[in-house]
């Protein structure tokens, strides 16, 4: 199979994180990404994956394809991105990450609703738990949980001070096995391919961090692959056998 360019958002929220707007449901995600002329997209809610089946399945047949993912906070309030196969069963997963998750009401810290639609935007549910917060878990720990259901872990805009592992940190820990870094929108795309300092050598990533419709695409990683699968953007990232990453 030949190797073709994906230009891939693989870090987007939906209604369901605490920060998502209410018009980002799963299907309407997939209409921004399609009219952004994108061709992966992962969605990753705070602490959650429960909205990412939807979202599959609303880019059902459309030509994109959604991932699960997550933004997983650890105990230190680093942001760690974990990307999922699709049709990965995440329950076993998400179950260790709620236990792991301290049951406050969701409306303790952010007075705003946690939505649960479906692939048709009908509301199903409501999380009540909040999912702002930091896990129990350790920047290790997240990323050994993340490695273990068999995804991408990837440390989240560490050109920001807040919640990156730069930031809350200092230094990004040897051994994690992260499979790259993000930085975010604000950097522009010619420092990000430059490289950070603080990259220790990973590959830099950028994506959009979307929170709202319009935010989604608008920064985005080409991965030179055979197809949109984790496997294939696992040897992107490694440079393996003529596939790559690229920042346009």
């Amino acid at each position: 199979m030949a190797l073709r360019r994906l230009r891939a958002d693989l870090h987007i929220h939906t209604c369901l994180s605490p920060c998502g707007e209410l018009t980002m449901s799963p299907r309407a995600v997939v209409e921004r990404a399609l009219a952004a002329g994108l061709d992966l997209v992962a969605v990753t809610d705070h602490n959650t994956t429960e909205n990412a089946a939807a979202a599959a399945a609303a880019a059902a047949g459309t030509g994109l394809t959604a991932l699960p993912g997550i933004e997983l906070t650890t105990a230190e309030e680093v942001h760690l991105l974990g990307l999922f196969e699709a049709g990965t069963d995440l329950k076993p997963f998400q179950a260790e990450v709620y236990r792991n998750l301290p049951d406050l009401p969701s409306r303790k810290k952010l007075r705003v609703d946690q939505v649960l639609v479906d692939a048709d935007d009908y509301v199903t549910g409501f999380c009540p738990r909040s999912l702002i917060g930091a896990t129990l878990f350790s920047v290790r720990q997240a990323a050994d949980l993340i490695h273990a259901a068999g995804g991408l872990a990837v440390a989240c805009h560490i050109d920001r001070e807040a919640f990156g592992i730069v930031g809350q940190l200092g230094f990004i820990p040897a051994g994690l096995g992260l499979e790259a870094v993000e930085v975010s929108p604000r950097t522009a795309a010619g420092t990000a391919r430059a490289g950070l300092a603080a990259a220790g050598g990973l590959p830099v990533v950028r994506f959009s961090d979307a929170h709202r419709p319009e935010e989604i695409g608008a920064a985005v990683t080409e991965f030179l692959v055979e197809a949109p699968t984790i496997g294939e953007l696992r040897r992107a990232l490694a440079g393996e056998d003529g596939r790559g990453v690229f920042l346009p």
